[in-house]
């Protein structure tokens, strides 16, 4: 890495990375852009890890009065140099003349509601702890001062929703100027309610935080709210009609988040990388925001030129992907064969609504596609309107090389810890074609494994070992993806086939055809006979249609009947 350019990996405040003259890519256009729009209160979405926080310091530090006369932090940058049309340096007059109200709810992250409002509680208490002049500025009546004095960390939840609502009054009457409220990551206790169950009190909770904060406020400037998924407007933003929603489809502000690959491409120059330009494209590139496409995932890129230019999962190993695999995981047929193709390099085409309704997750498809978008692991690829009423059909897929190692290895993760070397070892019975081999791990593999597919205590048990299933071929994908093209649930012949692992070298390896099949008591009498059962339809069916076509002989096609009952599984073969 070239000596000249320093990268301090994580840190969000603006001011440091100015003072230190760390690594920074110029984003302060978005001053710009932002103030410009005229908005009153607007809620960004973004990814995690795109520089929201960072930019949320950056605003602050431009208008915040606490910042007033620190010209430094902006010399040579895009907004210190605009001009309007007079030649006057418009902005400069702005920066520093405002009170502003900067809050994170980035660390709210509670398993229970009571400890979700403590944190609640204790950022507003902080907020009143540190502006403790205006209890002295002459300005407060002795009422005011005592009810600033009782905000402290544990206030009920109806003094905590309308305090940030108080302090604006506070501020603006002292600072003679109406304040600037900005939240970032305003999902996060969100996303924590409904994994933890109280989804619904923490929603009622916020739906009068976010009225007082940003709709009856009449002392609020502007309002900007960040965050990374859309909550439906019903949970939390529905007496908020004044909210301007821009999403990871929406044009506005396509280039403030994120980097786009001229920024990358001179910093990987500055860095001494510049050889590393099209592998890095490969690996990072690949976030699109609204029409502009070639978005770079910031903390990647940074974190390569940090590490003289070490290719890694960097972004993707940063926390937050439990949410995303738990609902992959334990996602119906559905999403596990839409895996499926996504991971082949195979788009997704459906409808989408980007508001996400966190109670339809576990049984909505669309809903997880949603949420996969905003989050970042997809993109949109195409975009069509359809039809008279002219619906949003989007073409999407997996974001970049970064984003589908990660699901392989998350995939992988599935079959981990206790399973693992059950899972290897079946693997190599396959290939080998040793039946008995294939029970004893199969069955070992679908003790250990069974339940982590499980959902909703209301889902159907027959259910289970399709889920099972689908996430067992999720895991041949990834563990045989060099060595075989595996497809799963395809036309094939007369019918419909389970699993087909098509040999790349087909000299070396035989093609494989796995029928699946749940024991049905009523109409079988034992697994042996769903075994039967299966074979004689990979038989009837002639599924082996696809793989001679393809130029397998047919006596290296092996086909397999794979029959569960619960947790138990037989394999028979001919």
């Amino acid at each position: 890495m070239n000596r000249y350019v320093w990268v301090n990996i994580g840190e969000q405040r603006f001011e440091r990375i100015r003072e230190q003259n760390a690594f920074y890519v110029d984003k302060t256009d978005f001053i710009r852009e932002w103030w410009e729009s005229g908005t009153t209160v607007t809620l960004i979405t973004r990814p995690r890890r795109f520089g929201k926080t960072l930019n949320m310091s950056m605003l602050e530090c431009f208008f915040s009065c606490q910042y007033a006369g620190r010209d430094d932090l902006f010399e040579g940058l895009s907004i210190w140099e605009e001009k309007s049309p007079d030649g006057s340096y418009k902005y400069r007059q702005l920066q520093g003349i405002y009170p502003v109200i900067f809050l994170s709810f980035a660390n709210v992250k509670a398993a229970k509601y009571e400890d979700m409002a403590y944190k609640i509680t204790k950022i507003v208490a902080d907020l009143y702890e540190q502006n403790r002049y205006l209890i002295d500025s002459g300005l407060l009546s002795e009422n005011e001062k005592e009810y600033y004095k009782s905000i402290r960390t544990g206030i009920g939840d109806e003094v905590a929703a309308s305090a940030i609502h108080s302090m604006a009054n506070f501020m603006q009457r002292y600072y003679g100027k109406d304040v600037i409220i900005i939240l970032d990551e305003y999902d996060t206790p969100m996303q924590e309610a409904w994994l933890s169950g109280y989804w619904d009190k923490a929603a009622s909770f916020f739906r009068d935080f976010f009225n007082s904060t940003f709709k009856t406020n009449p002392y609020l400037e502007r309002g900007l709210i960040t965050g990374i998924a859309r909550i439906s407007k019903e949970s939390i933003f529905s007496d908020l009609n004044n909210l301007k929603v821009v999403t990871t489809t929406s044009n506005q502000y396509a280039t403030a988040f994120g980097f786009t690959e001229e920024e990358v491409f001179r910093a990987l120059d500055d860095a001494g990388l510049g050889r590393e330009k099209q592998d890095v494209k490969a690996w990072y590139d690949g976030f699109t925001f609204g029409r502009h496409s070639g978005i770079y995932n910031p903390w990647s890129i940074a974190s390569f030129i940090d590490n003289g230019g070490e290719y890694e999962t960097y972004w993707a190993d940063t926390s937050g992907n439990g949410l995303v695999n738990s609902l992959i995981r334990q996602g119906n047929v559905i999403v596990k064969s839409t895996m499926e193709d996504l991971l082949a390099g195979r788009p997704l085409i459906t409808e989408l609504n980007e508001q996400i309704v966190w109670n339809r997750l576990n049984g909505s498809a669309s809903a997880v596609w949603s949420l996969l978008l905003a989050t970042g692991y997809l993109k949109v690829e195409k975009l069509e309107r359809i039809g008279e009423r002219k619906k949003r059909v989007y073409t999407l897929g997996l974001t970049n090389l970064e984003v589908a190692s990660m699901f392989e290895d998350m995939v992988k993760s599935w079959f981990g810890g206790s399973t693992e070397t059950a899972y290897n070892n079946f693997i190599k019975a396959l290939l080998i074609n040793d039946v008995e081999a294939m029970n004893e791990f199969m069955n070992k593999i679908a003790l250990h494994s069974f339940s982590c597919f499980d959902i909703a205590k209301s889902t159907a048990d027959d259910d289970a070992p399709e889920r099972f299933y689908h996430g067992f071929v999720l895991g041949l994908m990834v563990e045989l993806d060099g060595r075989f093209r595996i497809t799963s649930n395809r036309e094939s012949g007369f019918g419909r086939y389970d699993i087909m692992l098509i040999p790349r070298d087909k000299e070396r390896d035989c093609a494989y055809i796995i029928e699946f099949k749940v024991h049905k008591p009523l109409k079988e009498k034992d697994l042996a006979e769903s075994v039967s059962n299966a074979l004689n339809q990979i038989g009837e069916k002639r599924y082996e249609t696809q793989l001679v076509a393809n130029g397998v002989e047919p006596e290296k096609i092996r086909k397999y009947g794979f029959a569960f009952k619960g947790k138990e599984c037989l394999i028979g073969s001919y």
